[in-house]
C-alpha cells in the first residue's frame, strides 16, 4: 500500500484542514483531486517556510480585523433603526421589510452594513421592535433594533364633503357633446 504524502493546504477544506496546514492525505486524493482543483500544494521544506511566513502574515491581519469589528460591534449595541411602511389592517404592512431596507436604514445613520450580513429568518411583515443580528468581520457579530413605524397616511377624516372640495376633487376636464358637422354631400 502507498503511504500518506504531505501536502499544504492553499484552501480551507472541510473535514481536512485550514489554509496553511500541513496534512497527510492519500496519493491518490492529493494527486485526483486536491492539486488539479488548486486546493493544495505539494510540500516542500521552502513552501513550508513560506507558508509559515504567510500564516503569521495572515493571523496579524485578522487580529486587527477582529480588533476592529468588535470596536464597531460595541458601537452598534445601542443603535435603533427606524423604518416607516404602509400598513394595511391588524398593523400587517403591505409587502415586508428584508434585509436590504434595513441596511438601507442603517446606511442613513452612518452604519453601512451589506444586505448579505444582516440575518433574519423571515422578512418582517407587522408593525413592531425586532432584535436582528448583523455579522461583522473576523466572526464578530452584533445586534440592532428595528422599529417598524407605521406610515402616516393624509386622509380626509370627514365622509362628506363641501361643494367647494367636491369641486377642487372633480376632474380637471369636462366632455363637451359636439353637434354633428354637416358634410357637403349631406346638403344636396
Amino acid at each position: 500500500m502507498a503511504q500518506n504524502v504531505q501536502i499544504i493546504l492553499a484552501r480551507d477544506v472541510p473535514n481536512l484542514g485550514k489554509l496553511g496546514e500541513l496534512v497527510a492525505v492519500r496519493p491518490g486524493y492529493a494527486r485526483n483531486f486536491l492539486i488539479p482543483n488548486q486546493l493544495a500544494l505539494p510540500a516542500s521544506p521552502k513552501r513550508v517556510a513560506l507558508f509559515q511566513h504567510q500564516k503569521k502574515v495572515i493571523e496579524h491581519k485578522r487580529r486587527l480585523l477582529r480588533a476592529d469589528s468588535e470596536k464597531k460591534a460595541h458601537g452598534m449595541a445601542g443603535v435603533t433603526v427606524s423604518i416607516n411602511a404602509k400598513v394595511g389592517e391588524q398593523n400587517k404592512l403591505f409587502g415586508s421589510i428584508n434585509a436590504r431596507d434595513i441596511s438601507k436604514a442603517l446606511a442613513a445613520i452612518g452604519q453601512v452594513i451589506h444586505h448579505k450580513d444582516i440575518k433574519l429568518a423571515d422578512p418582517i411583515k407587522a408593525v413592531g421592535t425586532y432584535t436582528v443580528d448583523v455579522r461583522l468581520e473576523a466572526d464578530v457579530n452584533a445586534q440592532v433594533k428595528v422599529v417598524i413605524v407605521p406610515e402616516v397616511e393624509t386622509a380626509h377624516t370627514s365622509t362628506a364633503l363641501s361643494d367647494a372640495e367636491a369641486l377642487a376633487a372633480a376632474p380637471a376636464f369636462a366632455v363637451e357633446e359636439k353637434a354633428p358637422e354637416k358634410t357637403p354631400a349631406a346638403e344636396g
